[in-house]
């Protein structure tokens, strides 16, 4: 049952405008206070900014020039059609719930879980830093274009000195502007965003008004370098005002080179460029820890900026191609300045968007860098990012942005930051797509967001988009960050992360589990496909975890559940005491490293108990089908927990985590004598009950006496050989049986089988024992079994024993069906007979070491290998209870000193010789 103190209970509902987070959490920096930005002022804003950037001004003719006005609005169309898919996948995950700061990478984390959310979190911080320097770098350019000393432009003010170390010089200063602005919070950037807007806007307007005041012109073009050295003649381009024949001129494409890198121009190429520009699309989720309401902010403010971006471009196409022949269009790419009724207010367009730009990727990154920090994904290396003022602002994580930025400005590479920015930024959004879609695929009841608008089809046409734009940009970058992504998710997961985000990847295996559990039909199962379903019944795993690790191994893909019953009655107690046992035992699964459920139950007996979980462990066609138990003993509780290097702890009882030692959740073994929570007479009577319920039972004695090179998970070949040693016929019942073997004969052969079939086991040799009476003619049942086996696929040495070669053996007389075990014979001549196998069966596994008879115990001789593990045939227990205990006497009589055994009893066919 889940805790009462639900979450929800954290929030202030009544008197507040907005919910509080505590200062400790990922969330915005200091809590309600620092929320005060508004959705025009924290989303619209900056988005427009970060979309518009220096690409409005200065690559609309390379564009319209190189792809034609059809081809462009193509392209402009496929861009936005792109970021549509992920702004309704934002959307969608910012209306189910109060997000906090970190913007993207709060949503992604928090979604597909600490791993991939702080792999790409970090990822997306590194493309906000670097997306930093490109604009700052491509501001410097702009202004050397007509400030600088070795200019080509005619005009201007040539004043600046120019060189590396000069544009690092300028850079800097701009950088320490940048910095400084947002080092002062959330409330300066957006009076200095909205005042930058203010001058793009009327940028861009009197560009607009341009296009239809000024009239036609030739405008004179800078000479470009010919070949050799030599200058091409003088170019001229036009501006025809709205011209017929200059918009049909300019529809179709005409690549050609770009006169910036003489590179030869394509459609993937021009594609590129314009989609780098309209990326930013995140740059008001980024402030989401100083939004008044980010969940109605984000959504309604990003469309806002998408629609109104999508708008101005769409125009600025239009007129372009209507006004400018193709020579304007590709040989000045900043045409605007000279079609202007006044080129000072173009270049304050251009050094503002650029401004702009980089002030929203330095605050974004810092909240970004910020959110990881509070995380703690990354250890101390972040510590200093956690620091902030007094109202709140990440001052720290600031300047260790402004830093990440001025050593990336000394690279000065812009066009190939560009395209790695691109790349991580595609990355963020195809993560933000698989976000959405994960939660849409999961139907889980608590993802309902407000926004309704998206489908899984759009958020999977978003992750397709992002990964297809990514190789087109620069399939060099896009397969860099994407073996970054899966470096740093493995270090992620190797360090551990918070456990307590909730991992959408859960609730998508349940929900696929439950598809195919329902289409699991149990009455379409068939003999061929069958496969062992093991319940172990455990009451203290410090003894047992050599027997639940064979258990692992017997299993051979199927089902395996632990059980434990714990004895009570719920009526007489105040809660449950069953549920706070589950972490116990699922921790013991793990450090035991063994594919196993948990399944507990509270009951006044064992046997009661064990009868509920034969009953309803497992769901629909996975239930178990085999009982498995340890052997009901006198011999004294081992702590396996003590010698088993996995259960090896820190002397003050805990573990690396923290968390307590498993030696603290379980009890101490039993100590010898003490009362037991089984008698004999219920352990055998649940022996009973499960073959009543056609379960088959495995009985697992000395199992602690298995090497541990044959429990472990690794490969066994390196090791001495063994025996494992079958026999298939009733040892207490060796003539009285329907021919050479029976269904239970089968079942022990397809136990050994799939034992050997695990890496551990793979050095062991199966040998099957027949019994025969010193009259029987040799030879007959083994070529029958010989031929069984070869139709089973089963390969085994076979060996014939005659009952009563065996030291103090002797043969039998003729029985019926349980005068053994039902008492039909005197207990002195039952346990004699059970005696007597018990030293036929040592008599071979002496043998097989080349001496006497002994257990396994004695290891290695020179003979040969020793019997790692024996499997009996198991008798089925006697009608009359009152039996029960000689029952029991004469299974420790048959199984003494045999080391490992596994004492089986099969009721279903599990064998087929068809395909």
């Amino acid at each position: 049952m889940a805790s009462e103190n639900s979450p929800l209970l954290a929030y202030r509902l009544l008197g507040d405008e907005g919910v509080a987070f505590s200062a400790n959490g990922a969330g915005g920096p200091g809590g309600a206070s620092a929320r005060k930005l508004s959705t025009f002022l924290g989303v619209v804003v900056p988005t427009v900014l970060s979309m518009f950037s220096i690409v409005v001004f200065l690559r609309i003719g390379f564009v319209v020039g190189h792809a034609g006005l059809l081809q462009a609005l193509a392209m402009l169309l496929v861009a936005y059609f792109i970021l549509a898919l992920t702004v309704l996948s934002v959307c969608a995950i910012a209306t189910n719930g109060a997000v906090r700061g970190g913007g993207a990478y709060f949503m992604i984390s928090r979604t597909l879980g600490p791993e991939v959310g702080g792999s790409i979190g970090l990822m997306f911080y590194l493309a906000n830093v670097c997306g930093c320097a490109v604009s700052l770098l491509g501001l410097v350019e702009a202004v050397l274009d007509v400030f600088g000393a070795d200019s080509a432009r005619s005009s201007g003010l040539h004043v600046l000195p120019q060189g590396y170390g000069w544009s690092l010089l300028y850079g800097s200063l701009l950088l320490g502007l940048v910095g400084g602005v947002c080092t002062l919070g959330a409330g300066l950037y957006a009076r200095a965003s909205f005042l930058t807007f203010l001058l793009v806007s009327g940028s861009l307007a009197s560009v607009l008004v341009s296009f239809v005041a000024v009239g036609p012109r030739s405008i004179p073009l800078t000479p470009r370098p010919g070949p050799n050295g030599s200058s091409l003649p003088p170019q001229v381009g036009h501006f025809t005002g709205f011209n017929s024949s200059t918009l049909k001129a300019n529809l179709g494409a005409g690549y050609a080179k770009d006169y910036t890198t003489g590179a030869m121009m394509n459609f993937a190429s021009v594609f590129a460029v314009l989609f780098n520009g309209c990326t930013g699309i995140m740059a008001g989720a980024n402030m989401s820890g100083e939004l008044k309401d980010p969940s109605r902010a984000i959504p309604l403010g990003t469309i806002v900026a998408v629609a109104y971006t999508f708008f101005i471009y769409t125009l600025l196409f239009f007129l372009s191609g209507f006004t400018c022949d193709r020579t304007l269009l590709q040989e000045d790419y900043g045409f605007f300045r000279a079609i202007s009724l006044w080129p000072p207010l173009v270049l304050i367009g251009i050094y503002a968007t650029s401004l702009s730009a980089s002030m929203s990727s330095l605050i974004g990154a810092s909240r970004i860098l910020h959110a990881l920090a509070q995380d703690d994904l990354f250890g101390v290396i972040l510590a200093p990012a956690k620091v902030v003022s007094r109202t709140g602002n990440p001052w720290g994580a600031v300047l260790y942005s402004w830093g990440l930025v001025q050593l990336v400005l000394l690279a000065g590479k812009l066009n190939t930051l560009a395209a790695v920015v691109t790349v991580f930024y595609l990355v963020a959004y195809a993560a933000v797509d698989l976000s959405c879609l994960s939660l849409e695929w999961a139907s889980a009841p608590n993802f309902r967001p407000t926004f309704s608008l998206f489908s899984w089809h759009t958020c999977l046409l978003g992750v397709a988009s992002c990964l297809l734009m990514m190789f087109l940009i620069s399939p060099g970058a896009a397969g860099g960050s994407l073996l970054l992504m899966g470096l740093l998710s493995a270090l992620l997961t190797a360090r551990g992360g918070p456990s307590s985000w909730g991992y959408v990847s859960q609730a998508l295996l349940f929900h696929q589990v439950r598809k195919y559990l329902l289409r699991l039909d149990v009455r379409k199962d068939h003999v061929k496909f069958w496969r062992p379903q093991l319940l172990l019944l455990v009451g203290n795993p410090r003894g047992a975890l050599p027997l639940l690790r064979l258990a692992n191994q017997l299993k051979k893909g199927g089902l395996y559940v632990l059980g434990h019953v714990t004895l009570g009655d719920l009526d007489c107690l105040p809660s449950d005491p069953v549920q706070p046992q589950y972490g116990a035992w699922l921790s013991l699964v793990d450090r035991a490293q063994v594919k196993a459920f948990v399944d507990l139950t509270l009951s006044p007996s064992v046997r009661q108990g064990a009868q509920h979980l034969l009953r309803i462990s497992g769901l629909g066609g996975m239930k178990p089908n085999t009982l498995v138990l340890g052997f009901y003993d006198d011999a004294e509780p081992q702590d396996h927990f003590l010698t088993d290097p996995a259960f090896s702890e820190a002397a003050d009882g805990t573990q690396e985590c923290g968390s307590p030692a498993l030696s603290t959740l379980f009890p101490p073994p039993r100590a010898p004598g003490s009362p037991r929570a089984l008698s004999p007479q219920d352990y055998v009577a649940t022996v009973a009950d499960a073959l009543k319920m056609n379960k088959n039972v495995v009985l697992a004695r000395a199992c602690g006496a298995l090497p541990p090179e044959r429990l472990s998970r690794g490969s066994g070949g390196t090791s001495h050989p063994h025996h494992v040693d079958v026999w298939p016929l009733n040892l207490l019942r060796p003539r009285g049986g329907p021919g050479y073997v029976d269904v239970c004969g089968l079942f022990l052969l397809q136990m050994a089988t799939i034992l050997g079939m695990v890496p551990a086991w793979h050095s062991a040799r199966l040998r099957i024992f027949l019994c025969l009476g010193p009259r029987e003619a040799p030879g007959a049942a083994e070529g029958r079994l010989r031929a069984l086996l070869s139709q089973l696929r089963i390969r085994a040495e076979v060996q014939e024993v005659v009952w009563g070669e065996g030291a103090g053996t002797a043969e039998p007389e003729e029985e019926e069906e349980g005068d053994f075990v039902n008492g039909r014979l005197g207990d002195a001549e039952a346990e004699a007979l059970a005696g007597s196998a018990n030293a036929l069966v040592q008599a071979q596994q002496g043998r097989s070491r080349g001496g006497g008879p002994g257990g396994p115990e004695s290891g290695d001789g020179e003979g040969g290998p020793a019997t790692a593990l024996t499997f009996l045939y198991l008798p089925r227990p006697p009608a009359d209870p009152a039996r029960y205990t000689r029952y029991l006497a004469l299974l420790e009589i048959l199984t003494r000193d045999l080391g490992p055994t596994l004492l089986i009893h099969g009721v279903t066919p599990v064998t087929c010789t068809d395909l």
